[in-house]
């Protein structure tokens, strides 16, 4: 195998990724990489100032698409204006998230409901109305981004933990539906990312941030590039032959608890 048959297999040329929650975080990570690696992106996302300066961080390949996914009624068009700004979209970054970090007890319906109806809600709502361009075009590949705590039990976050564990489901259904018509879906499940929402997290709290980093095998945070290679990689020709999958990206975490 030649570099030039290696660059082949890993490169995004041609590809267009819609990315949701791609202004910031994570996501903005993901966004990086991809265009990186040589896909055009549309970051879908409720903030149009966040979404304009990653745009110009990003370069020429980028464009912003501003939208609520919290809206299912407007998610159809929503679909619809980003393949009119960008053209197919052969990738779906399902990314856009809310958190919410309460005792059990305390967590109401309603808080309960607005985790999932964005996790859960808006994600297949959006996944559907690509998906169903993709499995026309027979090819296409929708990564989730899942959590350890689909993977683990975790405190304080059963809401959060529902509406990441359904994306488990979501993607071994769909992998069998889809995979006939040439569409491959996955999920990865960050581990703990250095970001400035970490940072806030453990301000103050050494005693947590060694608990973290000891349930750690690496020893280390994660950087938002581990991720956005991690979607590179699902969403290659590399990964042609991989579909159904969650793929942890901890540093060892889940395994270790």
């Amino acid at each position: 195998m030649t570099m030039r048959s290696i660059d082949r297999a890993f490169s995004l040329s041609g590809e267009t990724a819609l990315i949701t929650g791609g202004g910031t975080g994570l996501g903005f990570g993901v966004a990086r990489c991809l265009v990186a690696a040589g896909a055009k992106v549309v970051l879908l996302g409720r903030r149009k100032d966040a979404l304009a300066r990653a745009c110009a961080a990003l370069g020429p390949g980028a464009l912003a698409l501003p939208g609520d996914l919290t809206r299912l009624d407007r998610v159809p068009a929503m679909a619809a204006r980003a393949e009119k700004l960008a053209g197919p979209i052969s990738l779906l970054v399902n990314n856009a998230g809310v958190h919410l970090k309460k005792p059990a007890v305390e967590t109401s319906d309603a808080e309960f409901a607005a985790i999932v109806q964005t996790h859960v809600f808006g994600a297949f709502a959006l996944t559907r109305e690509v998906g169903r361009r993709m499995v026309e075009r027979r090819r296409g590949s929708v990564v989730f981004t899942a959590s350890m705590t689909a993977l683990m039990g975790m405190p304080l976050v059963v809401a959060y933990s529902a509406a990441k564990s359904a994306y488990r489901g979501m993607v071994r259904s769909l992998a069998a539906e889809w995979g006939p018509h040439g569409v491959r879906v996955n999920a990865i499940a960050p581990g703990w990312i250095a970001s400035e929402m970490l940072d806030q997290a453990l301000k103050g709290d050494p005693a947590r941030k060694a608990k973290i980093l000891g349930r750690t095998p690496l020893g280390r945070f994660g950087e938002p590039d581990d991720i956005g290679w991690a979607v590179v990689y699902l969403a290659s020709p590399a990964a042609r032959f991989v579909s159904g999958i969650l793929l942890p990206v901890d540093g060892g975490a889940a395994e270790a608890f």
